[in-house]
């Protein structure tokens, strides 16, 4: 291997490393606090980086915001389909879908609410937003999958209430993104809207 090519790997590698202690400092700042209370120094000086540097690898704090809540999203989406398989009715299986959603995006509420709006509103040219944006994306086709399952319905059919399902999950998170609300009850709100958006015994 030539020098040039070790030196490039060593460069990817230490910016990989850099990446991933940034990461590790925001997902543990963002955990204790809402991120309207960390600042970029704190980050930065977590991280063992200048704050010139964190901003070569992310936007705003936002964006690094997209960027931790992406993985713990993609996760609880994960969980969500592996519960999903084992229920008994299209409901079911979409609220066992949902259910790890609305637990990760209220860990903490303020968080998710900032989550959800750079999510919707954000910088459309940005991958952190567009990688979030793909989850939403398959956790769609995860939902009218399942009503395929169930009902019988057809794909397009399907596809359209997979649609309204998702609608409803991310209007129900944010007009219920306050301490005043459990998880459970975000979850039944979201139950009795989208059984109407269900064929009837589904």
């Amino acid at each position: 291997m030539s020098r040039e090519a070790l030196a490039l790997g060593r460069r990817e590698r230490n910016k990989q490393a850099k990446l991933d202690r940034i990461v590790a400092a925001a997902t543990e700042l963002f955990t204790e606090r809402s991120v309207d209370d960390v600042t970029t120094q704190e980050i930065a000086d977590k991280a063992d980086i200048g704050t010139g540097t964190l901003f070569l690898y992310v936007k705003s704090k936002g964006d690094l915001l997209l960027l931790v809540q992406n993985a713990r999203y993609a996760a609880a989406v994960e969980r969500g389909l592996a519960a999903a398989e084992e229920a008994p009715s299209a409901l079911d299986a979409v609220i066992a879908l949902t259910t790890p959603i609305v637990e990760c995006n209220r860990a903490p509420i303020d968080n998710g609410r900032t989550y959800l709006r750079e999510m919707m509103f954000g910088d459309p040219t940005e991958p952190n937003r567009a990688a979030a944006l793909s989850v939403v994306g398959q956790t769609q086709q995860a939902v009218a999958r399942f009503i395929v399952q169930h009902t019988g319905l057809d794909a397009d059919d399907a596809a359209v209430r997979a649609q309204v399902i998702s609608a409803v999950l991310f209007l129900t998170m944010v007009s219920h993104a306050s301490p005043e609300f459990t998880s459970s009850q975000v979850i039944e709100a979201i139950r009795v809207q989208i059984s109407a958006a269900l064929p009837a015994d589904s």
